[in-house]
Formats: C-alpha cells, structure tokens, sequence
C-alpha cells in the first residue's frame, strides 16, 4: 500500500500508551497517527476518552464506519504549536492527545474518533520537529495530499 505522504522523515513510532517513556521532543512540529493493519477496522460502541467540559465524544457507530477511509493506514494528521510561552510542542500536546484518550477531561477533541477504534491501543504515533510557524502549514498541505489521493480527510481529522 502506497501512502500520499512521504513518511520517512517522522521517527518516534510508538503505542500511545509509551508516550510517557519515549523521547518526544519538546520542539513544535507535525505528527501522524497509523494504524498498523490493513484489516477492517472494528469500532466500540463508546468512546474511552474523556468527558472534557462534560461532553461526551463518543461518535455513533454508523457515522465512523461512513467517515472511514480504506486503502490507507493513516488515520489523523495533526500539529503542535510552540503556544504563547514557547513551551507546548509535541511532547505536551501528544501527552494531551495520549491523556484524553486514557478517559482524562483533557482539552484534546481532536482525533477523538481514534479512541472508538477497537484497536486503538496498538495505533502508533510519529513525529517530525520543525519551525514553530511550519507546523500548520505542513498540517495543511499533508491533510491537503491525503485528500487529493482518497477524496477526503483522514478518519479522525475532523476540520475541513
């Protein structure tokens, strides 16, 4: 299987569950979460994550087998600013993503529709550091490739 995006420059690789172990750099940049199978995906009926502000971000089941994309393993595109005080980057904000997926009210709905995958736990998550000011762009023109290759947006990536 081919992807539209050259992945060869993301490192990192791993469970979102050895996040807190892994040497996820501190530095802005994008990052890509991947299914390791080729095999249809089976979804749970609701979402682990958590309820942040009480929302519940549980997705029905029909509405994610409609929003799945066959014929790729990606499965969400996303970014890490440098934030306000130069500190948030990826190791915070995948940290965020890793919590809230974990049933923390963590402020990470993005992607949220990952959590329903019944193999969520062995999704994998990797990295590329760069300029604060690239990290958008870079999200836009991947998610842009994605969607020029498949006709829409990964799974869980959900602006538009």
């Amino acid at each position: 299987m081919s992807e539209p995006i050259d992945l060869s420059a993301f490192v990192g690789w791993v469970p979102f569950a050895d996040l807190p172990d892994a040497a996820v750099p501190i530095e802005p940049g994008v990052y890509v979460v991947v299914r390791p199978t080729d095999d249809p995906p089976q979804f749970l009926p609701a979402s682990p994550a958590g309820h942040f502000k009480g929302k519940d971000p549980t997705v029905p089941v029909a509405e994610l087998e409609a929003l799945w994309v066959p014929g790729t393993r990606i499965v969400y595109i996303g970014k890490a600013n440098a934030g306000s005080s130069g500190r948030r980057g990826l190791c915070k904000r995948l940290d965020e993503y890793r919590r809230f997926g974990a049933g923390e009210p963590v402020g990470h709905s993005g992607g949220r529709r990952i959590w329903q995958l019944a193999d969520h736990a062995e999704l994998l998550v990797g990295w590329q550091v760069m300029p604060d000011g690239d990290a958008a762009r870079t999200e836009r023109e991947m998610i842009a490739a994605f969607g020029a290759r498949h006709g829409r947006h990964p799974f869980a990536n959900m602006r538009r």
